[in-house]
């Protein structure tokens, strides 16, 4: 096992312990939630196999769900936002860079890239928690605010947690 394969997996089972004890039982003016585990999906390096991708994505959901209560729904959507992971980061990386080993953090993509990049997934993930877990249309309007506020509130901490780990 490689070493950042091992780093990323200590940084999983801390960030995993963190969501479960801590973050799962914050909710910030009744509507913004913490979800603190995605850094590891969103962090993964791009050339990590798909499979692995898909494993590591599946079971850190499935992990905050078995401790949550949460029927599958973190699983479903991590799993999908390691589908939408490369062509989400494909999309905001120049064209040249592209066969360029680049791992997502603020070190390597500079801050304005990653920042879209970052937030791009964050709004993903929250969306899809939210709807999967609502499975209505008419809560639109309680699943867009929930799903804008915590994705504005785990960006916000996942960039910080990107510039202290990233800086090691």
């Amino acid at each position: 096992m490689s070493k950042a394969i091992l780093q990323n997996f200590i940084i999983l089972v801390v960030l995993l312990l963190a969501q479960v004890l801590i973050c799962n039982h914050i909710l910030l003016f009744n509507v913004a939630t913490l979800f603190i585990f995605i850094y590891v999906i969103i962090h993964l390096p791009i050339s990590l196999g798909t499979g692995w991708l898909l494993t590591w994505a599946f079971l850190s959901g499935l992990t905050v769900d078995v401790f949550s209560d949460t029927l599958g729904v973190n699983a479903l959507a991590c799993t999908i936002l390691a589908i939408l992971k490369r062509p989400v980061f494909f999309a905001y990386i120049p064209k040249d860079d592209r066969t360029k080993e680049i791992n997502p953090s603020i070190s390597e993509l500079g801050i304005s890239i990653y920042a879209k990049y970052l937030l791009t997934m964050v709004v993903a993930y929250c969306v899809l928690v939210f709807a999967i877990e609502y499975m209505s249309i008419t809560d639109i309007k309680e699943i867009a605010l929930m799903s804008l506020s915590s994705a504005v509130f785990t960006f916000l901490i996942l960039l910080g947690l990107d510039s202290l780990i990233g800086n090691k």
